[in-house]
């Protein structure tokens, strides 16, 4: 029984470590767009909000006063 079960916890595992990569690497390909474009800010500020507000408040803090402006 515990030979079937370990190849199954690995392949969830391994399905995890694969959502939680595409996870982040989305977040810093979204939060490099915002970065360097203010029209996918725009956009942003008009479907999704509340992901705009996360970057400014995650920005501010650094030091990059004026961004929102």
């Amino acid at each position: 029984m515990a030979h079937t079960v370990e190849p199954l916890a690995k392949k969830i595992f391994k399905g995890v470590l694969v959502v939680e990569f595409v996870g982040v690497f989305g977040a810093c390909f979204l939060f490099n767009k915002m970065d360097t474009s203010q029209d996918v800010r725009q956009t942003m500020s008009k479907k999704f909000p509340f992901i705009l507000e996360v970057y400014y408040k995650s920005v501010e803090p650094s030091g990059m006063y004026g961004v929102r402006e």
